[in-house]
Formats: C-alpha cells, sequence, structure tokens
C-alpha cells in the first residue's frame, strides 16, 4: 500500500520523471542511444504491466474511477509521455528527436492515449514558424541550443526564443550556468529554492514549475514545496527582501542587510550576495517570460491534455491577426521606421549644436518620470492554468506590489538615486566580484552585451545607427526605478519611445504578469519579432542591473 501512495504522489512522478530522461544530456551518441533504448524497454514493461485495452461498453476502462479520474499508473505514464512528445520535438540531437518519435507511435499502436501540447511553439506572442528550430543550420546557435540541453536536461522554450539572439544566449548560458550549478556560496537546494520564491513573487508558474523540477533533482526535500511554512527559517528570512527587491528595491537600507546577517540563522555576506543575484536573475527574467509570451513546456502539468482539441484554440491566430489588423488602422500616435530615423537624425544634429545644462537635464529626468505615472497597467493575465497554480504558498504579503518612485501629487521622500554617485561599473561590479567571485564579471558581459547588441537595422532598413534608441529604452527602464543617470539627455526618451511602446515596457518591467498579446503586438507593428525580443532582453537586464544596485549600495553602507 505504501508503495502505490508513493507512485500517486505528483513529486514522485515529476522526479522519477526527469531521472529517466537524465542520462540523455550527454554529447556522446552511443550513451544517448543506449538511453533512449531504457526508454522503449521502460514503456514496453510498462504497457505490459498496466494498461488495458480500449474500453468497450460491457468492458469499461479501469484506468477512469468513478469519480471520472484517471488512475495514478495512468497518470504516471502521461506524465512520462508528455516528456517524450517534448524531446520528440525540442530537442538539439537529431537521433533522440527521431528515436522518441517512434516510441511514439509505437505506444500509439498499442492503444494508448498520447498527450497533445496544450500550446504550440515556445511562445503565445510569435508564430512557431519564425522561431529558431531546435535543428537549426546557425552552428553557433546549434552549439549553444547543446549546451543549454546538456545543462538543463532540456531546451527550455525560454532558450529558443533567446535563440534569435545568439551572442547574447551565449552569456546568458554562462552566467545562469555559474549561478546555478558551479561552485558558489550556497547548497544547490538553496540555490532552486530560491528561483522558486522569487518567481511566484510574480506569479510565473513557467519558471516556478522549472524550478520545482530542478530543485527536486538536487535531491532537495519535498517537503519544501509545501509552501514558505515548510521551510528553514535562514530561507524564510529571505521572504521580505525578496519582496521588496522585486516591487519597490529603492526601500532596501542596510538594515535589512543587517537583519539577514545577525542573530540566529544568520547569512553570512558571500551568502547573502548570491542569494541577492539569484533573486534579481529570476525577477527579471519571469519580466521576459510575460514579455515574450514564454509558453509552458510541454511536460508542464497544465502544458498537456488529454482532451481533443476545441475550435476555440484554433481560433487564436484569427483572433490575433484581427487585432494586427485593427490595431494598424490606429497607427497615427507610432511613429514607423522612417520618422524614428528622421527623429535621431534630428537629435544628434541639435546635440551638435547646443548643451544642455545639468539642471535642464534633471528636469526632463522628472518630466518623464511624471508622464510614466499616466501609464496604467491592464488588470491582471487571467489563464485557466493560473488559476489552478498554487504559486501563492510561496509569497508572503500578496498584496505588496509595484507602485510609481514618483507618486503624484506627494512630496518625494526617497531621493533619486544618481547613477555617478553609485554605478554599476565604478562601485558595483568591483563589490559584488569581491563577494562572490567572477559573478561580476559574468554580469557585466550580460549587461553590455544586452546594451550593445545591434544588427544595424529598424524593421526592413539596414545600416542604421541603433545607439540612440537602444540608450532611451534602458535609461527609461532605469527611471521607472527612480535612477537617474546625469549624462543623459532625457528628452530622447519622449522623442524616441511613443505612447505604446513606453506602456509595454512599463507592464513587462513593473507589472509583468499582467502582459497580454496586446500589448505585444501594440507596438513596432513595422519591426520584427527578434526585435521585439531584443526589447525584453534590454528590460531583463536594465531591470536586473536596477534591482542589483539598490541592494549592492545597501550593503556598501552597511560595511561601511
Amino acid at each position: 500500500m505504501a508503495g502505490s501512495e508513493t507512485e500517486a504522489d505528483p513529486i514522485f512522478l515529476s522526479k522519477d520523471c526527469l531521472r529517466t530522461f537524465s542520462d540523455l544530456s550527454s554529447r556522446d551518441h552511443l550513451t544517448r542511444g543506449l538511453a533512449m533504448d531504457s526508454v522503449a524497454s521502460m514503456y514496453e514493461n510498462w504497457i505490459k504491466r498496466h494498461h488495458q485495452p480500449p474500453p468497450t461498453e460491457s468492458a469499461p476502462s479501469t484506468d477512469v474511477h468513478e469519480n471520472g479520474e484517471i488512475s495514478q499508473h495512468s497518470r504516471h505514464l502521461t506524465q512520462h509521455l508528455s516528456s517524450l512528445i517534448r524531446l520528440s520535438a525540442q530537442c538539439p540531437f537529431n537521433d533522440v528527436r527521431d528515436r522518441a518519435n517512434e516510441i511514439l507511435e509505437c505506444v500509439k499502436e498499442r492503444g494508448v492515449q498520447i498527450p497533445r501540447p496544450v500550446s504550440q511553439g515556445p511562445s503565445s506572442f510569435i508564430p512557431e514558424h519564425e522561431i529558431v528550430p531546435p535543428e537549426t543550420d546557425d552552428e553557433q546557435t546549434r552549439q549553444l541550443f547543446v549546451d543549454a540541453f546538456l545543462q538543463n536536461n532540456r531546451l527550455e522554450n525560454i532558450t529558443s526564443v533567446m535563440g534569435f539572439h545568439p551572442q547574447y544566449l551565449e552569456s546568458f548560458l554562462r552566467l545562469q550556468h555559474y549561478l546555478l550549478r558551479m561552485d558558489g556560496p550556497l547548497p544547490q537546494d538553496y540555490r532552486h529554492y530560491i528561483g522558486v520564491m522569487s518567481a511566484a513573487r510574480h506569479q510565473c508558474s513557467y519558471l516556478v514549475d522549472l524550478q520545482e523540477s530542478e530543485f527536486l533533482m538536487q535531491d532537495g526535500d519535498p517537503d519544501w514545496l509545501k509552501g514558505l511554512d515548510y521551510i528553514p527559517q535562514k530561507l524564510k528570512n529571505l521572504c521580505e527582501l525578496n519582496k521588496i527587491l522585486a516591487h519597490r528595491p529603492w526601500l532596501i537600507t542596510k538594515q535589512h542587510i543587517e537583519q539577514l546577517l545577525r542573530g540566529n540563522d544568520s547569512w553570512s555576506l558571500s551568502e547573502l550576495v548570491h542569494a541577492i543575484v539569484l533573486l534579481a536573475h529570476f525577477h527579471s527574467l519571469a519580466s521576459f517570460v510575460f514579455g515574450t509570451g514564454i509558453n509552458l513546456e510541454i511536460d508542464h502539468e497544465c502544458g498537456h491534455t488529454l482532451q481533443p482539441a476545441s475550435l476555440s484554440e484554433g481560433a487564436n491566430d484569427v483572433e490575433a491577426h484581427h487585432s494586427n489588423s485593427v490595431a494598424s488602422s490606429l497607427e497615427s500616435s507610432e511613429p514607423g521606421v522612417e520618422m524614428l530615423m528622421h527623429r535621431m537624425k534630428k537629435i544628434q544634429e541639435a546635440a551638435d549644436l547646443q548643451e544642455i545644462s545639468q539642471e535642464e537635464m534633471k528636469q526632463r529626468f522628472e518630466k518623464v518620470e511624471k508622464q510614466s505615472l499616466e501609464l496604467l497597467p491592464g488588470q491582471s493575465a487571467c489563464s485557466e492554468c493560473l488559476a489552478v497554480s498554487d504559486y501563492a504558498k510561496y509569497r508572503d504579503d500578496p498584496n505588496f506590489h509595484y507602485e510609481d518612485f514618483a507618486k503624484r501629487g506627494e512630496e518625494r521622500t526617497i531621493p533619486t538615486f544618481r547613477a555617478q554617485d553609485y554605478s554599476w561599473e565604478d562601485q558595483g561590479f568591483s563589490l559584488v566580484n569581491r563577494l562572490y567571485s567572477d559573478i561580476g564579471q559574468l554580469l557585466d558581459d550580460k549587461f553590455r552585451m544586452a546594451y550593445n547588441l545591434t544588427y544595424y537595422t529598424m524593421g526592413p532598413q539596414k545600416d542604421v545607427d541603433t545607439s540612440m534608441l537602444r540608450a532611451a529604452i534602458w535609461n527609461y527602464i532605469h527611471c521607472m526605478f527612480g535612477i537617474f543617470h546625469d549624462d543623459y539627455d532625457y528628452g530622447e526618451v519622449n522623442q524616441l519611445l511613443d505612447i505604446r511602446l513606453k506602456s509595454f515596457i512599463k507592464t513587462v518591467t513593473c507589472y509583468p504578469e499582467r502582459t497580454t498579446r496586446k500589448d505585444y503586438d501594440n507596438f513596432w507593428k513595422e519591426f520584427k519579432h527578434s526585435e521585439k525580443v531584443q526589447v525584453n532582453l534590454m528590460v531583463l537586464e536594465a531591470r536586473m542591473q536596477a534591482e542589483l544596485l539598490y541592494a549592492l549600495r545597501a550593503i556598501m553602507r552597511y560595511m561601511m
């Protein structure tokens, strides 16, 4: 009886399934072949032991209980099959994809019902045929996909979408591998549980599911996945910092740091820095997930179904096309590519003729701040999967959320963060590198890559210098966190970023869980999907840098 209860446990199913396929993470063709042989034998043995023939009126299926729920044996098989479907579609190794499809066909011929993916492709915002496939001919991207698969035992949807920009993806994977896998102050289970906690702040079930799985693979205590009431006090003490860093990082003080470093269940300074980088990493990654419409992995609980496809599911692309057509008739407020290029030229010409005083620069910054107050996000995105998700167990104070740094009609109580007084380049980089060896260089490489990434194109136009536009996006994101760069003219923000782009950036940066397909479709209609993904990469990195600046400044003040 005890054995059947273990097999009925969803945690057991998830962990067992992950371990079954982990041997496929090898560069060696023979090793992968042996692993797939084991997978095929496992299904054959399972079907012989447990599978019932297709039901008839006289002999109903014993896989279904009287209350309509499928048996635990069938549930176990469905979980494994969903992982096999994922491999058949998203593994960068041709031999694994082909063998997975063969096994699925054999299982289907034995009368086993095969689950189907709920969504098509890695993103609900970007057509599947436009996303870089696992079998891409681009050698650099293909090797990065292989590296990602070997690191994570899967080619994640988020990696596939980042595949638009292989140079960035390389720096991202290097940082994430170091942060989660390499030697560091924190044990492996803590790292992935912090990933769960931070993703849950933004209700990002995609990242929560991934990090729960990784936590189990690292032999984390399954009881911790019941919620914050079941974790060690040391981890629980991190909740306040997690909350503030995710939503209002300007509130972090040296007192928050001191509370974590002293008393019972205290953190060491190096452990805390590792934790802070993890928190900022997953907060900002949640922005990217929502901003690019990342679909759940096929083998996530809500990523597959045994139900047949409905007509409404097939209508999604039609509705999206209709919304694009309607939006295209309302483009008067959005400058096209040629207009943007014209404005950039005018800005450059004006900059060559006049100098702007520091006082004027500050006033232009404050104007952009105040205008941001008028941009109101939509209501929280609602989906069937979010409705059944229990990510709330990982969140305390769920009503704590982003509030504008500059509040309407109120006197400023927190001073603007002046980048010339504490910058990433001059202070943040060296401090984080000293307390968590080598992480500073990896972060710096990633920040620089996102900020400087260019193909010298804008939509259909080529040989375009986009540095001015990239600076406007980056500094606008920092502006929403109260960070002022005294060497930047914020007047350029209003000239280069239209209301729809500003609204998208604010939503993805500050309220990512409220991002909708309409938000994504409504900005930059003349631009390519790869360029919209690049905007989201800048949100990810500028937001992460902003969180780290506030946290590292508080640590510096504690150390003084």
